[in-house]
């Protein structure tokens, strides 16, 4: 029998399945790109802190030259202002740009040179992205995860290393370049016409208004994250940030109006009701972009007219909470092979969980959240939990989820960097047999030695009671108390360790960001082309969950488990992750307290500790580049860097501020109990940790299970092993 094709009778049956076949092809084009040997890297003519590079070398890391180019400009819809206004923006008090690869260098972001992916030569991590057919100045991943080491005038490139960049001052300078602008006539002047030359502006009027508007809108970003505790180089309450983040979106109407009008907040400035409708009678029930922006600088307008400083900042305290708690920025190797990931293990990698992690960072980073309030059939709905039918939030947002789960594939493949014997300095073979063997004895019981380039690897996240790790509680005290008003999402349900919860009028806002990030992802991207939104939605869906190896398992460990009173009870914890690359990843402890890892192996000093005994410094310079191969870490003195104050910066009442304790982690640098084995009687643990028991009065049973300080040739052979890892 002869077989005759028949065309169907409607051709565009095939176009779906066709144009989900091209958007799945996509990945595999993305790898086609840049590819400059050199990987767009240059120097500077001048460094502020006097370390120098004229070369730059990358280390070997299972990443090709357009790997890294893609990871430094792949967009993930972050718009923190337009991409023309950071080109043009002059620094404050000179006529050179903001944007000079010098003056990104102070804030310690990685110049570039430009290459065909990058034509302006933008920093490390800084890309042109555009939503809704504007093009703005965004952030990337590989901002705060790609890391340089100097030494001897070559500078070490590391993809996916810890960052040193100073974000917070970055930030607060360039408000103030964006304020002088608007009142200096001249700098105003050359700022107009720089940015009408490039002419994506038509007309003054409108580049001034978005001159205002962006001044505002991160002004307001930098007056909500107000914190006492400074981070300076190298660290960000990255966290706290982006609970303030989600909790400013997610405030409704109703509630903001609550407190505005209530006196034990605002005393004699509470609003009368007057005054409220006629700031928020225009507003919808969820609040658009530029509802939120025009309503935040009403409330400033009127608070602070009248002198209202004081309720304008107990208001701020009843919305947002401090981000107090900097860490130093993780390093991203071996992040796609965790069960669970975050300092805290906030996070499981399972299924589209790596994807929504990616998500809240590209919120943290200015994503665009353009929500509303709509009726009808949702597809999104219903996967959020909102149902199928009725009034549903809808999450449209500038996160572009294509991109972040290509980022997440690509990190599978990033492997540590491996200690560079050529540039840093020969290995003593001699000390590494002792050396191994004290890593097994006091380090291998948390951290598991993996093999660097084996396809298959996978990390356990061995999960520590923060009071028992000793190290700084802030972070982990944060994620598992800061609440927030759950505004929008009130009596919504979110998934957590203990199963659905109800969002209640307040609720942990690590719940709240899960619930936001669920949305995000599972919302397609509004600013597309409608047939490309809707294949990549339900193409990221389905390889979101069919690419990721990781499946969701317990997590293991000694830590409080989650429980119905307290759903996020095992966000109280730390993580233990294996050391590969460990030596490029200066300062120590996840709050960057511990200079070098020399300095990680001595105990910290105590009242009552010999004043001649060698311990941890309690305060350090940050900033530097300038590597130290023998102590492990950078520069610490000398230079006029940061000082990084492990007592925390004074406040006002005489006391100091939380977050920058170096206590901790003293294994091998104290007596602490020896789990190399297996977990130890918690009785035996507090006898071997209690100082006041001489050693010679412990029982030998207690004895036994007793490790007991290295001495200074042992330290120095457990820090050539870890050189290895």
């Amino acid at each position: 029998m002869k077989q005759f094709y028949v065309a169907p009778k409607n051709p565009r049956i095939l176009f779906i399945p066709l144009l989900i076949l091209a958007i799945g092809l996509l990945p595999a084009c993305a790898v086609l790109g840049d590819a400059d040997p050199n990987r767009g890297a240059t120097t500077v003519k001048q460094d502020i802190f006097g370390d120098h590079f004229t070369t730059v070398e990358y280390l070997p890391q299972n990443w090709a030259p357009a790997d890294s180019l893609w990871f430094y400009t792949v967009t993930q819809g972050s718009n923190m202002m337009p991409y023309d206004f950071f080109l043009t923006l002059e620094q404050v008090g000179k006529t050179e740009l903001f944007r000079s690869n010098e003056n990104m260098n102070f804030y310690r972001y990685l110049p570039q040179k430009a290459t065909s992916s990058n034509p302006d030569g933008l920093p490390v991590g800084f890309v042109k992205d555009t939503y809704k057919g504007k093009d703005y100045i965004g952030v990337t991943c590989a901002a705060c995860h790609t890391a340089q080491l100097n030494y001897q005038g070559k500078g070490i490139r590391i993809d996916g290393g810890p960052a040193i960049a100073d974000m917070e001052g970055f930030m607060r300078d360039l408000v103030k370049a964006l304020r002088i602008t608007q009142k200096d006539d001249e700098v105003k002047k050359r700022f107009v016409q720089n940015v009408l030359a490039k002419g994506r502006y038509k007309t003054e009027a409108d580049v001034l208004a978005d001159l205002d508007r962006y001044e505002k809108r991160l002004a307001n970003y930098i007056t909500i994250n107000y914190s006492t505790t400074h981070y300076g180089y190298g660290r960000l309450d990255a966290f706290g940030r982006i609970y303030n983040r989600v909790l400013e979106h997610i405030i409704s109407v109703k509630e903001l109006n609550e407190l505005l009008r209530d006196p034990r907040i605002m005393g004699d400035r509470a609003l009368t009701e007057t005054q409220l409708k006629s700031m928020t009678d225009k507003t919808s029930s969820v609040l658009s972009g530029t509802q939120r922006d025009q309503l935040s600088e009403d409330i400033v307008t009127r608070l602070t007219e009248n002198n209202g400083w004081e309720a304008l900042g107990a208001l701020r305290k009843k919305i947002f909470n401090p981000p107090n708690a900097p860490v130093s920025y993780p390093f991203l190797w071996d992040t796609p092979q965790h069960d669970y990931v975050q300092w805290n293990g906030l996070t499981e990698n399972a299924g589209l969980k790596a994807i929504a992690r990616n998500a809240g960072e590209a919120i943290g980073v200015f994503g665009t959240l353009d929500w509303t309030e709509r009726d009808g059939f949702s597809l999104p709905s219903l996967i959020t939990g909102q149902g199928l039918f009725g009034k549903h939030i809808s999450f449209d947002s500038s996160v572009n989820v294509m991109n972040l789960r290509r980022i997440e594939a690509r990190l599978w493949n990033l492997q540590s960097p491996e200690w560079p014997q050529d540039i840093l300095g020969h290995l003593d073979k001699k000390r590494l047999a002792n050396g191994r063997s004290l890593f097994n004895k006091h380090c291998v019981s948390c951290h598991a030695r993996i093999v660097r380039n084996d396809p298959g690897r996978r990390v356990v996240a061995q999960m520590s009671r923060a009071s028992d790790a000793g190290t700084d509680t802030q972070m982990a005290h944060n994620a598992v108390t800061y609440q927030g008003f759950s505004g929008i999402l009130r009596n919504q349900y979110v998934n957590l360790g203990v199963g659905d919860v109800l969002l209640d009028r307040k609720a942990a806002v690590a719940a709240l960001l899960t619930k936001t990030t669920v949305g995000v992802v599972a919302t397609p991207e509004p600013d597309k082309w409608f047939p490309q939104r809707w294949a990549e939605w339900v193409y990221n869906l389905a390889t979101g969950f069919r690419d990721n190896q990781i499946k969701a398992s317990m997590k293991q460990g000694n830590y409080d488990p989650d429980t119905t009173a307290n759903p996020v009870a095992s966000l109280s914890a730390y993580k233990a992750r294996p050391l590969n690359g460990i030596w490029a990843t200066a300062p120590y402890l996840h709050n960057g307290s511990v200079p070098t890892l020399y300095d990680l192996l001595l105990p910290k000093k105590r009242p009552g500790d010999p004043e001649d005994g060698e311990y941890r410094p309690d305060e350090f310079e940050v900033g530097s580049r300038e590597f130290d191969p023998i102590k492990v870490g950078f520069k610490n003195s000398g230079y006029g860097g940061f000082i990084f104050n492990t007592k925390g910066i004074k406040d006002d009442m005489g006391g100091y501020t939380k977050g920058n304790s170096n206590a901790g982690h003293e294994y091998g640098a104290r007596r602490v109990a020896n789990e190399a084995d297996g977990r130890v009687d918690p009785k035996i643990r507090e006898l071997c940790a209690n100082e006041q028991i001489k050693d010679a009065d412990l029982d030998v049973s207690v004895k036994e299970k007793c490790l007991y300080p290295m001495s200074k040739q042992d330290r120095g052979d457990l820090l050539e092993y870890l050189k290895t890892l």
